[in-house]
């Protein structure tokens, strides 16, 4: 194994998109910082309240419904995708659910989950 492939392996960081039934998945990055898991999902033309972001036993659901515009009499080419969607994420350590947060801008929403500090226990010597 190379450098390089020893340091990408031990950087990496294992985490499990789900992706769900008849429901579509906006397509969803997923990183990791010093401080924090980053994710951002590309989902345009919503507005903030649309979405549903809940963090629950180190799952990470995002959930929403995009409005399409009106019935078409026909298709000519059809790939931007409309109506619920949801993707679950399997979270690969424990954050700080107190301190997620969640913006929407420019047609992306961006999702903070800033990672659990680990506190130490002192020892008591007897």
């Amino acid at each position: 194994m190379s450098e390089l492939e020893t340091v990408f392996t031990r950087r990496s960081v294992r985490v499990t998109v789900h992706r769900t039934g008849p429901l579509w998945n906006p397509p969803t990055d997923v990183f990791e910082t010093e401080d924090a898991l980053m994710i951002v999902v590309e989902i345009a033309g919503m507005h903030g309240g649309e979405f549903n972001v809940s963090l629950q036993n180190r799952i990470l659901t995002i959930t929403g419904m995009r409005q399409g515009a009106e019935r078409p009499n026909s298709f000519h080419q059809m790939e931007i995708h409309y109506g619920e969607f949801r993707t679950d994420i399997e979270l690969p350590h424990a954050v700080d659910a107190k301190r997620l947060q969640a913006d929407y801008n420019d047609g992306f929403l961006h999702v903070v989950l800033p990672k659990k500090s680990r506190e130490t226990i002192p020892v008591n010597r007897k």
